[in-house]
């Protein structure tokens, strides 16, 4: 008899991360089921852009969950706060930005563990990333364990069995090695948006963390960023 397909849920924001994760997932063997979160953010393109990715790249069902985070504020993102621009490397290395948005990784995991346990899946796959990343403290390997180990404590399916397992398989990568794996998996990064403050037309700002973070890391591999920016900012040919 043949095994039963190997269910995933798959959160998938839009940018460059998750649609990476998406396509690891995919090779893995697993069936992947997108989550994508409309939270309130600012930088909302990205919804549009997960629907497209979750489309090309064949997950099986996409939901898009709308959650209003911009009821706490205390984030960029999520309240009339400026988006801090042109920020150097190493003042990226230091502290928690605004850009954080207070406990979201853990509100989007608790979403996604309710529909693996509906949908009988036991894996969760996410794009944290704790090299090139900007000092958010739910990206790290050490959160992504203990979320993992509240989940088996706190589901009727672990309970029962089904033990729950977190991949975050970017977790130890630089951004050029997570581009360069994604280009190797047919990954097609025009259809991602990463920018944290946007155009009203969906073009990236080319000056925030995100979007430093993401030029540098095409830069490195030596190809442009498909993406549109305002301008010319771009990573070169």
């Amino acid at each position: 008899m043949d095994n039963p397909v190997r269910k995933a849920v798959v959160l998938l924001s839009g940018g460059l991360d998750s649609a990476t994760t998406l396509a690891l997932a995919h090779e893995s063997g697993f069936a992947p089921h997108a989550i994508t979160f409309r939270y309130g953010q600012r930088h909302d393109v990205e919804i549009d852009a997960a629907r497209k990715i979750a489309s090309a790249m064949g997950a099986i069902e996409h939901l898009v969950v709308d959650i209003n985070l911009r009821i706490f504020g205390h984030s960029s993102l999520t309240a009339d706060i400026a988006v801090p621009k042109g920020r150097s490397a190493d003042e990226m290395s230091h502290g928690i930005p605004i850009t954080y948005v207070p406990a979201r990784n853990t509100i989007f995991l608790s979403f996604a563990l309710a529909w693996a346990e509906v949908i009988e899946s036991a894996d969760i796959f996410i794009g944290v990333n704790a090299v090139d990343y900007s000092g958010y403290p739910d990206c790290r390997p050490e959160y992504i364990k203990a979320f993992e180990a509240m989940a088996n404590l706190a589901t009727k399916a672990a309970v029962e069995g089904r033990r729950l397992t977190i991949h975050a398989p970017l977790i130890d990568m630089t951004k050029a090695d997570i581009i360069r794996a994604g280009l190797a998996r047919g990954v097609d990064y025009s259809m991602t948006r990463t920018c944290y403050d946007p155009s009203p037309s969906g073009d990236a700002c080319g000056e925030c963390d995100a979007c430093e973070i993401r030029l540098k890391a095409f830069a490195a591999v030596g190809i442009r960023d498909p993406a549109p920016y305002r301008g010319s900012r771009s990573a070169p040919s």
